[in-house]
This record gives structure tokens, C-alpha cells and sequence, in this order.
């Protein structure tokens, strides 16, 4: 397996693998807007082929923190793997090359919405606790769902408010 920065040329098996991965076009129709909104760069956009074949995508956008003037934190959304492949070690394979992207980068904090399980093994926690607000209430079943890594130690260390995100994902629907 190949894990590179997507490009344009790539958006076409990106979109493919999105719908693939969720069964729908929402996701796939979500990267692209993301893709072509300013307000969610920088970007980083990864791409996993099996030869050349594209079996996983995941996207960082650029999120902030009201009112803090930090280095600029990320949002990663959304994280696809084609079904047959899901369960064999791309998604973590994506994910922990991102996150080490990011943190040479200067990125300090990382944000997902997303299962706990799965992400408290990259060393994901809930944000809520830690002072940082998702964009829009979420129901209180998903209130750990959201959540923070930091990628020095100080990160947290001041961070608190309400986090904002891209334009194209601020749509309420996105997290209800």
C-alpha cells in the first residue's frame, strides 16, 4: 500500500472511494466542497492505492478556536475506506500518517467527530471536557464523539472556546 498527497488529478477515484465507503454521494459531494472552499485551507489530502488502485482517502481541513490566536488546528473529515478493504489497516495506516504530516507541519490540534473506540487509539479524547466546543450542539449521545488530539504536549495547555471549521462543513446537518 502507497499512502500519497491526493491531487487534482486524483479527485475523480477520491469522489469514487467517498461514495464507495459510505454508500452515498454525501460524503463524495462533502470532500468536494471542502476541496474548493478557501476558507478550509490548508488542506491535506491523502490518498492510499494498492497498486493503482485507490482503496482510502481522508481529509484534514483547517479549523480555529474562537478568539485564540493559535498555530492552526485541523479538522479531519471524513475518513474512507472502500468496503472491501475496511478492518484491514488502511484507515489506521491514514490516519497516523496525517497526524505526522500535521505535527511537522506546526498543526497543533486535531479535531474529529467520530467514534471514540476507534479514535482513542490514535490518542483522540473528548474535546467537551477539555473546553473546546464543536461548532453546533450535538446531541448529548454524541457529546464524546467529539473530539481533540494534540500533537506537542502544551497544546490544550490554553486552548478553550468554540472551534470553527470550514465553511462548506459549518452546515448544521453536519452535526446533528
Amino acid at each position: 500500500m502507497i499512502i500519497r498527497t491526493a491531487t487534482q488529478a486524483d479527485l475523480d477515484q477520491v469522489l469514487d472511494v467517498e461514495s464507495r465507503a459510505f454508500g452515498s454521494a454525501v460524503e463524495a459531494a462533502l470532500v468536494r466542497d471542502l476541496l474548493t472552499d478557501p476558507s478550509a485551507a490548508p488542506t491535506l489530502s491523502l490518498i492510499a492505492l494498492d497498486e493503482a488502485e485507490p482503496i482510502g482517502h481522508i481529509l484534514f481541513t483547517k479549523a480555529s478556536i474562537d478568539g485564540q490566536d493559535r498555530p492552526v488546528s485541523s479538522l479531519l473529515a471524513p475518513l474512507a475506506i472502500v468496503p472491501d478493504r475496511q478492518r484491514t489497516g488502511v484507515g489506521r495506516a491514514l490516519v497516523a500518517e496525517g497526524l505526522a504530516r500535521l505535527a511537522t507541519d506546526g498543526v497543533s490540534l486535531v479535531f474529529v467527530l467520530g467514534d471514540p473506540a476507534y479514535y482513542g487509539r490514535f490518542g483522540f479524547s473528548p474535546a467537551i471536557p477539555e473546553g473546546l466546543d464543536p461548532p453546533h450542539e450535538l446531541p448529548e449521545a454524541y457529546r464524546d464523539a467529539w473530539m481533540v488530539r494534540s500533537t506537542c504536549e502544551s497544546a490544550l495547555r490554553d486552548a478553550a472556546g468554540t472551534v470553527r471549521c470550514a465553511d462548506a462543513i459549518m452546515r448544521p446537518e453536519y452535526w446533528a
